[in-house]
Parts: C-alpha cells; structure tokens; sequence
C-alpha cells in the first residue's frame, strides 16, 4: 500500500546514483532518432524542451509565431545535435498547422512525435473582465490549436504508431481564481486528449498529458488583463517556482517512455486527490497560492 501511494504521489525514494544513471539511460533511449515537432519553441518551456531533447539524437522541428527568436534557438540546438527544421506558425490556423505537419514530414521523412506546447494565459476575475473575445483567444490558441495540429498528425502518427503530448496544466485539474479562462480551455484540451487516447489505443498511438504548476516562463510576462491587454511583468514570485529547465528535465523521460500523465507538483498530485473528498480545501489553497504569487 505504501509502495504504490508513493507511486500515485511520485514520492522520491533514494536509489543509487549508479543504478538511477543506468534507469535514466534506458529511459532516454527511445527518443534517438525521434522526428518531434516542438510548437511554442521560442521561450519557456518549449524552449528548454527542445534544448534538453537535442543531445539526445531526436530530430527536433522548432516551431512558433516568432521567427527570429526560433532561429536563434536552432543554433543553440545544432550545437548540441542534429540541425532542426524551424517553420514559424500560427496555431490558431488550420492552414498553417496542416503546412507544419505536412512540410516537417517532407523535410525529415516522417514524424513521430507532436508536442503540443503553445500557449497564452490570463489574470483577471471575470467581473473585471472588459474585454469578452480574450475567453475565445484563450480556447483557439490552448485548445483548437493542439486540436487541429493533431488531426493533420494524425495519419503518419499511425502509420508510425507515434505519440501525441500535450502541455496542459493543473489549472486543467482544478479552478483557479483569475485564470477562468485559461483553466477552462486546458480542462477542454484534457478533456479532448483523454478521449482521443482511448479512440487511439488501437492505433497504438501514445497520449502524453503533461500539467506543469507555475513555471517561470514569458508567458506570465503576456498575460493577458481585464481588458486585453498584456501584464507587461510578471505577476509571479519567480525564485519560488519552477524553472522551465526544471519542469523540461521531468517531462522527458515521460515522453520517451509514453507515460500517460505528468503532475510537476506535489501539490497538484495531492491535490488530484483531495479534491475527491475535500474539494473546498482545494478552493482555499488554489486562492492562496494565486494570492502568495507561487
């Protein structure tokens, strides 16, 4: 019973540094020679995802709005691996997420795996929200986006029995106070991405949902206000949260072992919990932790 709470909580538990070198290794292995689109790839979590894939032999395809910074990032990618593929995009597109999947498949041959990664963000109570069309620009970039990429993905995702990830959040799990908006559009895309994976069991596709809590990211930075405008600076204790190297760090021995779920948090896995039997203390600590920044 102890063995498998830890397991349900992910519990550290001390193992030789020898035999966790040895565990690591064979975790990373199935990534070798991976073709992986990364979208959000020009900062955060995207970012430090691409960099920590890079030595790893994957075939990285760089993806986002801003150009200048994915090119920037190839060359740091290069330097560490294979030469990436960079295709600027617009997620909210159906055009251009059917020219991403199908322009990386002619490039590198084939595709393997589809990181859903891009995302925007909010920081208002929805009575001091002005500016109405920020809940439709929330659930265009958090869900439709990875929406219509995977239905291009999805035929050469099955031919090669591939694997979708998804980075959703725990604000997908739970509300939190001034994220309406952005929490209902990652509860959507969990939604979605957990009955895409039993449509694709047969398929053997592989459905990866990843829920990071806060992680230092621009994407605070461009939190959109009340009435629609970015924060300009993040509302977050930085030094208090994780870093997008961090949260990189644990997402990929998930992906390469096509785990189903990963919560970055203590809390958000205790919280998964107790909000079963105790759902108000949920309330308080989703309002405290908006509150303390962390």
């Amino acid at each position: 019973m102890w063995f498998y709470l830890c397991y349900i909580l992910r519990v550290s538990i001390t193992i030789p540094s020898s035999l966790n070198s040895i565990i690591q290794g064979m975790n990373m292995e199935g990534l070798s020679g991976k073709v992986i689109i990364i979208t959000g790839a020009s900062e955060g979590i995207g970012r430090a995802l691409a960099l920590a894939l890079a030595p790893l032999g994957c075939k990285l395809v760089l993806s986002a709005r801003n150009e200048s910074r994915l090119l920037s990032l190839a060359h740091e990618v290069a330097s560490q691996g294979h030469e990436p593929f960079v295709f600027a995009a617009d997620v909210t597109s159906k055009s251009q997420c059917q020219q991403l999947i199908d322009t990386s498949i002619e490039h590198f041959g084939r595709l393997d795996i589809l990181v859903n990664n891009a995302g925007m963000t909010m920081w208002s109570k929805f009575d001091a929200l002005i500016e109405l069309d920020i809940l439709e620009r929330l659930m265009k970039v958090n869900y439709l986006g990875p929406a219509y990429l995977t239905h291009a993905a999805l035929p050469e995702l099955k031919k090669n029995q591939g694997q979708v990830v998804i980075v959703a959040s725990v604000a997908g799990l739970t509300g939190v106070p001034t994220r309406s908006g952005y929490a209902a559009s990652k509860h959507a895309v969990i939604g979605f991405f957990d009955s895409l994976r039993i449509e694709l069991a047969d398929d053997n596709v592989a459905v990866t949902t990843i829920c990071p809590d806060f992680v230092v990211s621009e994407i605070h930075k461009r939190a959109l206000d009340g009435q629609g405008q970015p924060l300009g600076e993040s509302p977050m204790e930085e030094s208090k949260i994780l870093t997008a190297q961090e949260c990189a760090k644990m997402m990929v021995p998930v992906i390469s072992s096509r785990g189903r779920l990963l919560i970055t948090s203590m809390r958000g896995r205790l919280g998964r919990l107790v909000k079963l039997f105790a759902p108000r203390l949920i309330d308080k600590i989703a309002r405290k932790a908006i509150a303390a920044g962390h």
